[in-house]
């Protein structure tokens, strides 16, 4: 079994958000994943690290921790940031809920379907951490195959 992880601290800045796009990305092709599956994982993270940059550290630059590792055939993305915190997490994760009118607040519904498992844990003004869990579909199929 291949294990392997990468640890990076990023200042909270929009050019970083396409960054962990890259970096996820790469991380990810060590695994069977298809050209679709990678796609919805670069869209996972950079909607985590859009929140970082716009709203865990709305008036100023913070750090955003992404650690990434590969376990059993499975990637873990964490996005670790130090800032204000989800103060309602519940009506966080409501398709359509933004507490900026500007933005959709589609970002957690995308992060939560395009992942196999996706977990918040937020406290307000102690900052949030995002662990999002995918394994490649074809890795699921072929550990039930009968041969």
């Amino acid at each position: 079994m291949k294990e392997n992880y990468l640890n990076i601290s990023f200042p909270s800045l929009p050019d970083n958000v396409s960054l962990s796009r890259v970096i996820v990305a790469s991380f990810a092709a060590q695994l069977d994943f298809t050209l679709n599956e990678l796609e919805e994982i670069r869209v996972a993270t950079s909607e985590a690290v859009s929140n970082c940059v716009i709203h865990a550290y709305p008036d100023h630059v913070g750090e955003v921790r992404l650690e990434l590792k590969i376990k059993d055939d499975t990637l873990m993305i964490e996005v670790i940031d130090e800032g204000c915190g989800i103060q309602d997490l519940d009506l966080a994760k409501t398709p359509a809920y933004s507490t900026d009118p500007e933005r959709m607040g589609l970002g957690l519904v995308f992060m939560e379907s395009f992942m196999d498992e996706m977990t918040i844990e937020s406290q307000p003004n102690q900052g949030t951490k995002v662990l999002m869990v995918k394994k490649p579909e074809r890795s699921k199929n072929s550990s039930h195959d009968c041969q």
